[in-house]
């Protein structure tokens, strides 16, 4: 949610900054802005921001607009509507000081009142406005020590970029709760809230934790922490990121989305790649650093994600079930901590995150680790938050992931969380026999995603008139419900349609109800023990006139389904029965896919969305 970006060198700023602010537009925004110092101490901000896009800015900005020091911003609307006068960046009353935020300023009510009865003018309807006058009305000498004293009255999230007329060579920054990344350049140095803003211009970086500061000039950067009202330095080092430019590019591609699916047997190869040990029919997870003893001491699994994480973090608990035989379950990672959770010391907490940098599974790591709970990241961002947080993880490999919905990084989701439970079931009762059968099941998957992705033109009529439907239900059972749960988030956030999913043995149980021609069902139906039982499930919502979509494997029966009946049946590889979820959930990625095309959505930018929410 929302982007920060941030640039001092010897370049002109403003172009950088809208540049940068058009690779944030995944994140989801829907007003821009930038603000630039020029040099010399007569420097002034100029400033320009608008609702809408980063092109209806860039139309719109002075062609006189000079200055190398500057900030930019996509905001995304949490305190007041969507207009000019809430984007970003937020002024002093005198104009010297620039403020760009994400986050959300929990005591901000009582901070404008404060102001207001100061005599201070707001005005915007935004939490971000009141940092700008509490940092233009400190009296501090210099801007690190004037933030630090704004933000020690600040209580909830931040990461905000500073500017100040009366320091020009410089932007100040500072992190709580929302990232911030410092990239390093050749006499020039830059600062965003995603490396995507960063890694046309440089792929040394270096992170802020929580709590810090940071200044950066042309010549470099210092990092600080908060002490007693001031600032004190602490030391950071600066690392390489082995990233692809060309990899937030979508090139040929009608959208990132469809780029990322595509891309998805190559990005299952690399998290497999090095892990598989076919002679033991196991995992080997290093970056767990857990030896074989610490895995026979965990008694429980408790996966914790937001959204289609944790969706794919129910078929992880499932796979650890199956094959470890020790209790497992997923929970949403926004509610955990609100509960008052028990934590057990012989419990393993998986945080699944694409960003690393999700703000409710940040917040549930770190309520773990202040009750002394052991927890593990799998991440796909090196270096993030929830990286840097846990005690160790899996990283997925999936490589950058630009569209709102998640594909290859749910993908690697779901082997990142098999080759977990293969560790764990291995050093327990999982045959060696069904080790190596599971290695080998493995291995054919990436090549069986291709054959999925192969069949994509035979989807695109079926999802067209899916896309006809108001509302649409998914039903899956056992292995099949969490397939069924992403297919329908997939489907309800790109094509804007309702869809719900509910277990197939729950249809009878008040469902049913709703079932006629306009209520298409897509049915999640593969062959294992539980075939026939989904076979009769479809056969009643057949007889109630209801459309079906079934995807399921060749060997399936589907039977005298009514003559009248609506049925496109969708057939995907078999693999071993543990591994067939994620064969059957890309399907439904292409339906969705395809039925927001055929209605014209901007299918990398969902409305009201955003890919990192870093925000409660």
């Amino acid at each position: 949610m929302c982007g920060i970006v941030g640039y001092v060198g010897s370049q002109q700023a403003a172009p950088l900054l809208l540049e940068g602010l058009g690779r944030l537009e995944h994140r989801g925004y829907d007003s821009a802005g930038i603000a630039v110092l020029g040099p010399g101490k007569e420097s002034r901000l100029r400033m320009a921001k608008k609702a809408g896009r980063v092109r209806d800015l860039t139309e719109e900005l002075p062609k006189r607009f000079a200055g190398r020091v500057g900030v930019g911003h996509t905001r995304w609307a949490t305190h007041g509507p969507a207009n000019d006068l809430n984007a970003h960046p937020h002024l002093d009353t005198k104009g010297d000081v620039a403020v760009v935020h994400n986050g959300i300023i929990d005591n901000a009510a009582a901070l404008r009142a404060e102001l207001t009865d100061a005599g201070v003018d707001l005005v915007s309807d935004t939490d971000t406005e009141v940092l700008a006058h509490l940092i233009g009305r400190s009296e501090a000498e210099t801007l690190e020590e004037k933030v630090a004293e704004a933000l020690a009255r600040v209580e909830g999230t931040y990461g905000l970029a500073v500017l100040h007329a009366a320091f020009a060579d410089r932007v100040v920054v500072a992190r709580n709760g929302s990232p911030l990344i410092i990239g390093i350049g050749d006499h020039e140095m830059f600062v965003a809230s995603d490396l995507a803003a960063l890694v046309r211009y440089t792929t040394r970086v270096a992170h802020l934790d929580d709590g810090e500061l940071a200044t950066i000039t042309a010549e470099g950067f210092t990092t600080y922490r908060r002490d007693h009202g001031g600032v004190s330095a602490v030391p950071r080092t600066a690392t390489e990121v082995d990233v692809d430019p060309a990899a937030y590019d979508a090139g040929e591609h009608e959208s990132f989305m469809h780029k990322e699916m595509l891309e998805q047997p190559e990005a299952a190869e690399r998290v497999l790649r090095g892990r598989l040990d076919e002679r033991f029919g196991t995992s080997h997870l290093g970056g767990l650093e857990m030896d074989a003893r610490d895995l026979r001491a965990i008694r429980r699994v408790k996966v914790l994600g937001c959204g289609s994480a944790y969706y794919v973090g129910q078929m992880g608990a499932g796979l650890v079930e199956e094959l470890a035989r020790i209790p497992a379950d997923a929970e949403a990672a926004s509610e955990f901590r609100y509960r008052n959770p028990i934590i057990e010391p012989d419990t393993l907490y998986v945080a699944v995150s694409q960003s690393g940098e999700t703000i409710d599974t940040l917040l549930a790591v770190q309520e773990i680790r202040r009750k002394g709970g052991r927890v593990v990241g799998l991440v796909n961002v090196v270096g993030s938050a929830i990286a840097r947080e846990c005690e160790g993880g899996i990283y997925l490999h999936a490589g950058p992931e630009v569209a709102v919905a998640s594909t290859k990084a749910l993908t690697n989701m779901f082997l990142g969380f098999t080759l977990l439970a293969l560790q764990l079931g291995r050093v327990r009762d999982l045959s060696i026999a069904d080790g190596r059968r599971l290695v080998a099941g493995l291995q054919r998957l990436p090549g069986q995603v291709a054959e999925v992705l192969a069949g994509e033109p035979d989807l695109v009529a079926p999802a067209a008139r899916l896309a006809e439907a108001e509302s649409l239900f998914f039903v899956g059972r056992v292995r099949g419900y969490p397939v069924a749960r992403e297919g329908a988030q997939k489907f309800k956030e790109i094509s804007y349609r309702h869809a719900e999913a509910y277990q197939t043995s729950e249809l009878k149980h008040g469902p049913l109800a709703l079932i006629d021609p306009r209520v298409p069902t897509v049915a999640v139906v593969p062959h294992d023990e539980l075939t026939d039982r989904n076979v009769g499930a479809l056969h009643e919502v057949a007889a109630r006139g209801g459309p079906l979509v079934v995807v399921t494997h060749a060997e399936v029966d589907l039977g005298d389904l009514p003559s009248q009946a609506s049925v496109h049946r969708i057939d995907v590889p078999r693999n071993e029965r543990e591994l067939d979820p994620i064969l059957l959930t890309v399907p439904l990625q292409l339906l969705a896919y395809h039925a927001a095309q055929s209605l014209g959505h901007d299918i990398d930018k969902p409305r009201n969305l955003a890919k990192s929410v870093t925000v409660e």
